[in-house]
This record gives C-alpha cells, sequence and structure tokens, in this order.
C-alpha cells in the first residue's frame, strides 16, 4: 500500500493568454497550487533542539557561577554591583572565545586560538568557583559548582563540533587567498580616504596662500612667482614718480617678493610705497601693501 504523499498548498503567479474580441493579451493570474511537501529534516531539528537545551544550560550556568563568584569578590569589592559586574566578566570570557570559535568553524586553524583561550577562561572560572566553596568550608559544593561551567562549555564543544565544516588543504588555500584580496580591497578604500583627506589639507593650504595674496609662504625661499615683464634696469616706473634702481641692483631673473623687497632697501629705497611699487614691478603684480610691509619690517631689524 503506498503511502500517501504530503502535498501543500502555494500561490503563484502566472502569465496566461485572455482573449477577448478576438484580441490576446498576456495578463497575470493568481493560481493556488498543490506541490510536494520535502520529507521532515529530523536531523536538523534534533540539533536545533539540542543547541536550544545547551542555551538554556549556559543560561543556568552564567547566573550560578556570577552568584558564586560575585559573592567571593564582594567579600573585598567596595560595593556589591561592582563584585556582581567583575563576575560576568569570567564568563563572558569563554563565551566570546565561543563566538570567534563558531566564526572560524570552517577554518581549523583560526578556530584553534579561541578554543584554546577559552579553555583557559573556563578554567580560570572553575576555580574562582571552586574558591569559593572553599573559603565557606564546603568543598564539596565548590567542586560541583565549578564543574556546572565545565559541563557548559564541554556541551558547547560537542554542538560547535556538529555545526563546524573543516575544509580540504587545497579549498583553504583558495578561501585563504580570497580572504587576502579582499582584505587589500578593504585596506586600500582607508588608504584613500587617508590620502584623499591629506590632499584636501594641502589644497586648502595652497587656496589660503593664494587668498592671503604671499606667493612666497616661506620667507626663506620658495616658488618664484613672476607676473610682469622686467623692467628696464636704470628705471622703475609702475607708480607716478620713477623710481631710479641702480644698475648692479637691477633684477636678473624672477625674484620672490622678499627678494624685490631686499633687492629695493640695497637700492636705497625706503619709501614704503616706493618699495611696494617696486615689488610688483619686478616679482608680483598683485602684491598686497601689508606683505610688503612685514617684510620690510623684517629685513630693517635683520640689517
Amino acid at each position: 500500500m503506498n503511502r500517501r504523499t504530503r502535498t501543500r498548498t502555494v500561490e503563484r503567479t502566472l502569465l496566461v493568454p485572455h482573449t477577448i474580441d478576438g484580441r490576446t493579451e498576456m495578463v497575470l493570474d493568481k493560481q493556488q497550487i498543490e506541490v510536494p511537501e520535502p520529507p521532515r529534516d529530523w536531523d536538523h531539528l534534533v540539533l536545533n533542539a539540542v543547541t536550544g537545551a545547551v542555551l538554556v544550560v549556559t543560561v543556568a550556568c552564567i547566573a550560578w557561577s556570577t552568584v558564586s563568584i560575585g559573592s567571593l569578590l564582594e567579600r573585598v569589592a567596595p560595593h556589591p554591583a561592582a563584585a556582581y559586574a567583575a563576575a560576568l566578566v569570567f564568563d563572558a570570557a569563554w563565551l566570546v572565545c565561543l563566538a570567534l570559535e563558531w566564526l572560524s568553524r570552517y577554518d581549523a586553524a583560526r578556530a584553534a586560538g579561541p578554543k584554546k583561550w577559552g579553555r583557559i577562561a573556563l578554567v580560570v572560572a572553575m576555580v574562582a568557583i571552586a574558591a569559593h566553596g572553599f573559603l565557606d568550608d564546603q568543598k564539596a559544593i565548590g567542586i560541583i559548582a565549578a564543574l556546572v561551567s565545565g559541563i557548559a562549555k564541554g556541551l558547547w564543544s560537542l554542538t560547535l563540533a556538529q555545526y563546524a565544516k573543516p575544509l580540504d588543504n587545497l579549498t583553504q588555500q583558495w578561501v585563504d587567498q580570497q580572504r587576502a584580496r579582499a582584505g587589500a580591497e578593504l585596506a586600500m578604500v582607508a588608504v584613500e580616504r587617508q590620502l584623499q583627506r591629506s590632499r584636501g589639507a594641502v589644497a586648502a593650504a595652497r587656496r589660503a596662500e593664494l587668498v592671503a595674496g604671499d606667493p612666497d609662504p616661506d620667507p626663506d625661499g620658495g616658488s618664484r612667482i613672476r607676473t610682469s615683464p622686467e623692467p628696464d634696469p636704470a628705471t622703475v616706473s609702475a607708480g607716478p614718480d620713477p623710481v631710479p634702481v641702480p644698475a648692479a641692483a637691477a633684477p636678473s631673473g624672477p625674484m620672490t617678493m622678499r627678494d624685490a623687497v631686499r633687492t629695493a632697501l640695497d637700492s636705497g629705497i625706503d619709501d614704503p610705497d616706493a618699495v611696494l611699487r617696486y615689488v610688483r614691478t619686478v616679482a608680483d603684480a598683485n602684491a598686497k601693501a601689508d606683505t610688503v610691509s612685514r617684510y620690510l619690517r623684517t629685513l630693517r631689524r635683520s640689517a
């Protein structure tokens, strides 16, 4: 006798032809159809039940160990809340290691580290729980209470072994290379952001220099900018009154604003307006009076 196949009803939307007055169009039609129901996956159900049971055991373990270790630390803690907060650290440590071991379930080499440190954290927690019983002259209770954490961790190790899917050597190498490539791409995103911030800072600094009207930000050197042709070596007539310049002091090439101010002073041009006209003629036609005055004061002090 054949067993009746279990089915379930699902709703599907299909394109179907629909004709009116001899004209056919494709329209959407919702239909209820029966499809075979897949067999129940008992292995998956059992694994889910086991995982749920281990979670319940873990919650009970954390509650017990927190109370036990918190009572132990309360003897020296200034406040009970601080003692119980510190007690949570003991279980939180090996729980974090369990989470990292779960994330590395496809890579046995990466899972080895969390597994090792999880065991160390578990041993520390068990020792602290046992110490509480020994100090209260309840050695048997202390040992039994410590085993609660050991049982919880052992159950998690067995459960994670069911979820873990170790890869063969060749596949593992392939996965490692893919991870390395993705990691390099992710790192380059951060590097590009840093470069963009640096370039933005440089661009902002250059814009500030242009707004300030000082093409030579470094008084002792820097870029030499010429915005006008070289003047007659004998006379500078950028203003209403010609400013005579000895031939020895005439510019022989591109000059910075500081060099132009120094040349004017060496040539006996001391009037600020005359120096400004000279700088605008031989160095920068857009030179600001404040910038030229600053160079004048600096060079006069150093003379």
